[in-house]
């Protein structure tokens, strides 16, 4: 991971200097303590935000379904898999299925058997041709729609609606010691790591990002983000 990194999420650069992301070394001086008023307005706007986003799952979620039929995929329409969450509790998350069922256990067939996809997946934990994704699948992704189930999370407080990505529980060991930081957020709907283009940043890059956004959280930055997460879903630019 870099020794020094930045958080440039508007235009204007605000940087924290001189941490060494690898051995975990940042002053306490330098974490911005978030207040219980900014506590109480972040959680305010979630439950606002996440109401918004479910009114939109009933036409989001007959949509899909019956998309998938038309496609001969009569697999569920929901995808639920265990994440680590706040202070490490593991809780279920909820997304749509864009994946041929069975997934988990095709991909692990998959990576045994080609070499370049495994060191690929090893680097990023993730594969830019995933063979496992279906044709509205694909949609969806493109689209963020897949995502827009998470607003039950952050409705029921699993989740913020900006905040680290959730990571699988397989990962924990790849994050290092920065897991303790990490997890003292709620995972988020969005972060910095969407906005900076998701799709071609490494693992590494991504833990950073996340470290990133403990150590700088505010309302503003999260302001910033939605921002910036909207127009990225407009965009098509980079699935989230």
């Amino acid at each position: 991971m870099d020794e020094n990194f930045y958080v440039n999420v508007s235009n204007t650069e605000t940087s924290v200097k001189n941490i060494n992301t690898t051995s975990i070394g940042f002053e306490e001086s330098k974490i911005r303590k978030i207040t219980r008023i900014e506590k109480i307005f972040k959680r305010t706007a979630d439950i606002v935000g996440s109401l918004c986003g479910i009114v939109l799952l009933v036409p989001i979620t007959l949509g899909i379904k019956i998309a998938n039929i038309i496609n001969k995929d009569y697999g569920p329409v929901f995808y639920v898999q265990n994440r680590i969450g706040k202070d490490g509790k593991v809780f279920k998350m909820y997304k749509y299925r864009s994946m041929v069922v069975d997934a988990d256990k095709k991909l692990k067939e998959y990576l045994l058997q080609n070499d370049d996809a495994r060191k690929e997946y090893k680097k990023y934990k993730k594969l830019k041709r995933d063979p496992r994704i279906t044709k509205v699948g694909n949609f969806i992704r493109k689209t963020s729609l897949d995502e827009f189930p998470q607003f039950i999370n952050v409705l029921k407080g699993d989740m913020s609606l900006v905040g680290p990505r959730p990571y699988l529980i397989r990962e924990k060991k790849d994050i290092g010691e920065a897991y303790w930081q990490i997890v003292k957020c709620r995972p988020g709907l969005t972060g910095i790591w969407q906005v900076r283009g998701r799709s071609d940043v490494t693992f590494d890059e991504r833990v950073d990002m996340d470290l990133e956004y403990f150590y700088t959280q505010s309302p503003s930055l999260d302001a910033k983000i939605i921002v910036k997460t909207v127009k990225k879903v407009v965009l098509k630019d980079g699935a989230l």
